[in-house]
């Protein structure tokens, strides 16, 4: 079993050895040192929450940290969204809270845009970090009371369209952070 519990960034986990099983131990000793067992995860001195859903907050956290949602044609001709695993997403899962605690601010980009939330029709106001030298995105959304984040998801941007999409977004960034 790799070590990845002492990786520090920007180290990737060594996941492409493991079977699924070891691949998920590993990965979840990381989560839940990171996150889980991590009340006084923050950033700029707000408390750090996972996202809510249909499941377990933990576990939904956990699914949005490591695998990615792709559309999947079943047997019958219908296309469906499914979460399957990200290797790039996964290797990465440590970079989070070295983000959120910003230990490297030069390298960062931190701000705040309006978007259209698709899923849910109506505008939102969502906080991105981003790292534009290793190409990697945290997305906070604020809580209501604006006391809190809650952390949606986290990807390396390895899609074609990624940086630029990025690049739209901090023109569009809000005067202020949220």
């Amino acid at each position: 079993m790799p070590t990845n519990l002492l990786k520090t960034y920007p180290e990737l986990l060594e996941l492409g050895y493991l079977t699924q099983p070891q691949r998920n131990i590993s990965l979840l000793g990381i989560f839940k040192r990171d996150f889980e067992d991590n009340p006084a995860l923050n950033f700029r001195s707000k408390k750090i929450r996972p996202i809510k859903g249909d499941e377990p907050p933990m576990e939904l956290l956990f699914r949005h940290l490591t695998t990615e949602e792709t559309t999947v044609n079943d047997e019958t001709g219908l296309n469906y969204a499914k979460r399957v695993f990200e290797m790039d997403r996964s290797q990465r899962l440590h970079w989070i809270r070295y983000h959120l605690e910003e230990r490297k601010p030069e390298n960062i980009l931190v701000f705040s845009v309006e978007e259209r939330d698709q899923k849910h029709r109506k505008d939102i106001i969502r906080t991105y970090i981003y790292d534009n030298a290793q190409k990697y995105v945290i997305v906070l959304d604020p809580q209501r009371s604006k006391m809190d984040y809650y952390l949606v998801t986290a990807f390396y941007l390895n899609k074609d369209y990624g940086e630029k999409k990025m690049k739209k977004l901090v023109k569009r960034k809000l005067p202020e952070l949220h």
